[in-house]
């Protein structure tokens, strides 16, 4: 076997199951109106889900448990779509589907989402994969949480136990409830992408205690482990791709959010570091190690109208080691012992996007993300130019008749329709023939047309 399929088959993994899951759908949970009393546009922009209000994080933060009344804690959700990109794809993205030109059935989950009493609430979803046609769980956000007071400032802590670093934040800037808020598992996305971009999503599982300080400053810090391959398989999650952490994974959280007139900012930073053990293979003494950390920053303005403004950003550098992974591959013979630049290098990921919902029902974004990094000859075997340079630009219209103070169809109904075109100026290190093969990275643009109910 090849090196470039012993190292790039477990590393390029890690960025391909990071996209995927980054390009599934997230959620506005109606549970949470009906316990509220509240429309969703009290918790969500534009009237929808996923992007937090500042109402809506507060909610979040003190776990789930604000409530007017009496709710049934379960929740659905149905996603369906139309996908076309420029060029044909060389193989079907999946079983069942054609090379382009595809209608799909993206997703259904089902969500348990509420608060008991004053001090303990959650969110944890499952989900069909309409593509994968599997089942397996998603989403996990369960919560214990109290308030206090330190000095004159109100003080709210708790503590989280969840399945994805970032899927506990209240922010819509970190990766796992980051634009775009839906997206299709046959569009071609690129091979590379931070371990904390969506790498350990639902192939961990963690604590992290938190503290919600004047409401102006977050702090949490905590940790990740690996369920063990029985517990994965039963829970339909891969158990062999990301890896196996050597230990504890740490995970670290900081937020500032201030108004600013008649908007909310936050600026803030995070961190990850973990070493894997690379398909759960412990054989060589060696893990693969990463250390992501990163910046961001969201603001949001609602104006007296009812329209409202929003833009979320992040910048993510990583540095890898991946020294198991070449240990591996010296073992198998795929290359020779002490070969230099073997598997080490870096990623950046700078994302970026910016709304304007009119009336929180009809919404338009914008969005780029440009993921660059070191070249590595082994590492990125499979592309012409040996480096992971991908950039995409995504336009959206949306449209959420739901969504407004009085939604037609009750709290408990919320749907929303849109268009998305997905253009990329690079791809998997270049724009023209990155592949080798006579592919430019603007034959992966892509349109999809897609509608999302929830209930």
């Amino acid at each position: 076997m090849s090196s470039s399929k012993i190292i790039v088959g477990y590393v390029v993994a890690l960025g391909a199951v990071a996209m995927v899951l980054k390009a599934a759908p997230v959620q506005a949970v109606p549970a949470y109106a009906e316990q509220t009393g509240q429309n969703c546009a009290a918790c969500h922009v534009g009237g929808f889900g996923p992007e937090l209000t500042p109402f809506g994080r507060e909610f979040k933060i003190r776990g789930y448990t604000m409530r007017s009344g009496k709710s049934v804690p379960v929740s659905a959700m149905l996603v369906g779509s139309f996908l076309n990109t420029a060029r044909a794809q060389s193989a079907p993205p999946a079983d069942g589907y054609k090379t382009n030109n595809n209608l799909a059935f993206d997703q259904g989950s089902l969500f348990l989402a509420g608060g008991i009493g004053q001090h303990v609430g959650g969110l944890a979803q499952f989900t069909y994969d309409g593509i994968g046609k599997a089942w397996s769980w998603d989403n996990l956000d369960l919560r214990l949480v109290n308030t206090g007071t330190i000095g004159s400032a109100d003080v709210v802590y708790g503590l989280s136990v969840n399945n994805n670093p970032t899927v506990q934040d209240p922010w819509n800037t970190t990766p796992a409830w980051g634009y775009p808020y839906t997206g299709s598992g046959l569009a071609p996305s690129p091979g590379a992408a931070p371990l904390l971009s969506g790498g350990l999503a639902q192939a961990v599982l963690g604590a992290t205690a938190y503290a919600w300080i004047d409401q102006k400053f977050y702090l949490e810090a905590g940790g990740y482990s690996t369920p063990s391959v029985g517990t994965l398989r039963w829970l339909g999650s891969d158990p062999i791709g990301p890896g196996d952490i050597d230990g504890v994974a740490p995970y670290g959280r900081f937020a500032y959010q201030q108004t600013k007139g008649n908007g909310t900012l936050e600026v803030g930073a995070f961190a990850l570091h973990a070493g894997l053990w690379p398909g759960r293979d412990r054989s060589t003494g060696l893990t693969d190690r990463f250390t992501d950390y990163g910046l961001d920053a969201s603001y949001i303005n609602s104006f007296a109208s009812g329209d409202t403004l929003a833009f979320n950003g992040r910048w993510t550098h990583e540095k890898f080691h991946l020294d198991g992974s070449c240990a591996l591959a010296v073992n198998e013979g795929s290359i020779a012992p002490g070969t230099d630049n073997c598997a080490d290098g870096s990623l950046d990921e700078i994302h970026g996007d910016a709304a304007y919902y009119f009336k929180n029902r009809l919404g338009v974004t914008v969005g780029a993300s440009n993921i660059s990094g070191t070249t590595n000859p082994l590492l990125y075997a499979n592309n012409r130019i040996p480096g992971p340079g991908s950039t995409a630009l995504t336009g959206e219209i949306s449209y959420s008749p739901t969504g407004g103070d009085n939604p037609p169809l009750g709290k408990r109904v919320n749907l929303r329709v849109g268009a998305q075109y997905t253009l990329f100026t690079s791809f998997n290190g270049a724009a023209h023939n990155y592949d080798g093969q006579g592919t430019d990275a603007w034959d992966n643009n892509s349109l999809r047309v897609y509608a999302w109910v929830a209930f």
